[in-house]
Formats: C-alpha cells, sequence, structure tokens
C-alpha cells in the first residue's frame, strides 16, 4: 500500500508543514491548559465553569494539569506521539463526557474535546506515516 502523502523522494513537504502547524496549535493550547493549572491553579479553579461534579480545588487542579502534561510531553516526542495522543484522547473523552453531563453549551462546551481531538489526530495523521498506514482515507485505501 502506497503512502498518500509520501513519493519515493520522500514525505511532501504542504501536509508534513499542515501537520506540523495543526499539532503546533495543539500543543500550545494544551501546554497553556496544563500549566495553567500547575501553576496557577487558584485562577483555574475561578474560570472553571460552576457544577462539574468534583472538586474545585487546588489538590484536583494539580493533578488534572499533571494528567494533561504528561501525554502532551509524550505527544510532542515523535517516538512517543501516537501514545500522547491516545491518552490526551482519553483525557478529552473525559472533558466531553463532564461536559454532557452538566448540559453544557453543546457547540462552545461540549464538542470542544472533540474539535480539540480532531486537530491532534490530523495534525499526527499529516505528520506521521504510522498513523496514515493505521487510518488510510485515500480512496485506494479504502475498498
Amino acid at each position: 500500500m502506497t503512502d498518500p502523502i509520501s513519493s519515493e523522494s520522500g514525505p511532501a513537504k504542504g501536509p508534513l508543514i499542515a501537520g506540523r502547524i495543526l499539532s503546533g496549535l495543539v500543543i500550545l493550547f494544551l501546554l497553556f491548559d496544563a500549566g495553567l493549572k500547575l501553576v496557577s491553579p487558584e485562577t483555574a479553579i475561578r474560570y472553571s465553569p460552576p457544577g462539574l461534579g468534583w472538586p474545585l480545588d487546588v489538590p484536583t487542579m494539580t493533578l488534572l494539569g499533571t494528567l494533561l502534561l504528561i501525554p502532551t510531553l509524550l505527544y510532542i516526542w515523535p517516538r512517543t506521539a501516537i501514545l500522547g495522543a491516545i491518552l490526551i484522547t482519553a483525557y478529552l473523552g473525559g472533558a466531553v463526557a463532564t461536559h454532557v453531563r452538566i448540559h453544557s453549551p453543546l457547540f462552545s462546551h461540549i464538542l470542544f474535546g472533540v474539535y480539540l481531538g480532531l486537530m491532534l489526530w490530523g495534525g499526527l495523521w499529516l505528520r506521521d506515516p504510522r498513523v496514515r498506514a493505521l487510518i488510510p482515507l485515500s480512496k485506494g485505501a479504502i475498498q
């Protein structure tokens, strides 16, 4: 099976750059989110939606920040990017479930984790041939 983004001369530059930009945006957001929870948990608590159903305290924010920082760092390193993406997807699934449970607005809150997950995996798909082999999206591969 041939890779739709690569040729014999190597990976196409456009999709590779697009994948790096997409992944970079996701990484910046996740590092900001984790960093805020770790460096200034009081600020994260102040801007958290009410009624989440779990304690809005410093230990909880520190735990959430750590649980997000570790897989984000794994996602940054190409060798462990797939593992990082899987773990971040699990984290985002918890966020989506939390917002569904408290009846948050659909497009701005509930689906935000889905948007971020699509960007996360889309960026990885564009920059990593292993993911393209695992998730073939070309017409020739889907038969």
